[in-house]
């Protein structure tokens, strides 16, 4: 297995910040974006469930009308690429024994040898939440994966921006998220900073390590 070194990780998430003005010439690599969209996929959530789905946005004219719903933010038609970080609506029986199906069938056992997993999941959250509290659970969920790929990108020297500043139910009905379940909870516009942008050297405002970092 091949890693970077604890330099190389420090110095590429001071490189890093949310990018305020994108480069609309410069666009993500396939391959690049390929990675990217597997690191997606590789995040973890809560008792492996992933209560998620991932919008790229490509088509430009949905993403002018994702801009009419974003405060006017230029990130959301000039980055390369756009991300949607959808919710599952109302997670359910059904999208537990989906996981589990998918778990037997890669792990190569029987769907019933995950019954102690099934019955965990149900009880800590289909029976265990009501409706709000489950989805207020999937959207920390879709958090998780924001993270991952803010962080996945700037390993690989791609610019991301995650956004909260947009209005939910506008991007809902636009993107037709109703009708699948799903629910708009953040987003993160992707690409390559333009030059300029004077966010990209400014210092990084953070609490020192000591009043953050607890040991206990």
């Amino acid at each position: 297995m091949n890693t970077i070194n604890r330099s190389q990780l420090i110095e590429q998430l001071n490189w890093r910040y949310a990018t305020k003005q994108f480069d609309p010439t410069k666009k993500i690599s396939a391959q690049d974006w390929a990675a990217l969209e597997e690191a997606l996929v590789l995040t973890p959530s809560s008792i492996g469930l992933q209560p998620w789905a991932f919008l790229v946005v490509d088509d430009p004219e949905v993403r002018a009308q994702l801009l009419l719903a974003s405060y006017g933010q230029p990130q959301v038609v000039d980055a390369s690429h756009l991300v949607v970080f959808a919710t599952k609506a109302n997670y359910s029986e059904a999208d537990v024994d989906a996981h589990i199906r998918q778990a037997a069938k890669i792990r190569g056992v029987p769907v019933e040898s995950l019954d102690g997993l099934r019955t965990m999941a149900m009880r800590s959250v289909v029976q265990g939440m009501d409706e709000t509290a489950r989805r207020n659970w999937a959207t920390n969920q879709t958090y998780i994966a924001l993270g991952n790929l803010v962080t996945s990108a700037a390993l690989l020297g791609i610019d991301a921006a995650p956004m909260e500043g947009f209005e939910r139910h506008r991007y809902d009905d636009i993107l037709g998220l109703k009708v699948r379940g799903l629910t708009a909870s953040v987003i993160a516009a992707l690409g390559y900073r333009k030059a300029g942008d004077k966010y990209a050297t400014a210092p990084k405002v953070r609490f020192p390590r000591e009043e953050v970092v607890v040991h206990v």
